[in-house]
């Protein structure tokens, strides 16, 4: 830190002056926009624990979590609807074959969001073990440098640990579209139980925002994204086929 006269300036690490660049160049240049959806948890989480149950899991192990389940139903969402796993090519739109999602951990100058490869053909488990070995590196400062700014087709952020409700990321250049998912809460939601006689039920939610790049991914096809997405969050058995 440099201290001055009522003020201290901090430097930045050449890895976060070169991540501050980026975004804002995505920023000036992607013409965002942004859709959102409230989302039920609570079959994800009886999945969830019906996986765990299976796992030999030891007293420091957290197994399979929800935010694996997430990043997974990201990428089944793009099995759904390929044309948003693209990126801008100023001449051309190119759609990638394989999803690979970079996942958001850490802040501040540990603020690191690792690939994870082909999330669309690998199992939860796999992506859980990817993704735990990442955090390990970020916390550890042990990331490989040529993996700080690797970038994949869709990026998945969750803000729930702090408490805040929803958040609208900024696309990350070539990708099309970042996914942020907020709080989990438990809210008073109409019944949609035809045998019940109660108007109303509690269920566990929270609100995803996707924003997308208009040049690639227009309205319908945002919507049909967050649309698949919701639906296997909501069904999470499709997660395993």
């Amino acid at each position: 830190p440099v201290p001055g006269i009522g003020y201290t300036d901090y430097p930045l690490s050449p890895a976060a002056m070169e991540l501050a660049a980026r975004l804002s160049h995505s920023k000036q240049n992607v013409p965002h926009y942004y859709l959102t959806v409230d989302v039920a948890l609570d079959k994800l989480l009886e999945l969830r624990s019906a996986l765990n149950g299976t796992l030999n899991l030891g007293e420091d192990d957290a197994g399979i979590s929800v935010n694996d389940l997430l990043v997974k139903a990201a990428a089944a969402a793009m099995k759904a609807c390929p044309s948003a796993n693209a990126a801008w090519m100023d001449t051309s739109v190119r759609v990638y074959d394989s999803v690979d999602v970079n996942v958001v951990v850490g802040s501040g100058d540990a603020l690191y969001s690792p690939v994870i490869s082909d999330c669309g053909k690998r199992g939860v488990k796999a992506i859980s073990d990817d993704l735990a070995d990442a955090v390990a590196a970020a916390e550890g400062g042990d990331v490989p440098a040529e993996q700080f700014g690797a970038v994949g087709t869709v990026t998945v952020m969750n803000l729930g640990m702090y408490g805040v409700k929803s958040c609208a990321p900024i696309v990350r250049e070539p990708q099309a579209v970042a996914l942020a998912v907020g709080a989990i809460e438990n809210r008073i939601v109409p019944n949609d139980d035809p045998d019940s006689e109660e108007i109303y039920k509690e269920s566990v939610m929270l609100t995803a925002t996707l924003s997308c790049d208009h040049r690639v991914v227009d309205g319908a096809v945002g919507a049909q994204w967050l649309s698949a997405f919701k639906g296997h969050v909501e069904n999470p058995a499709t997660l395993l086929l």
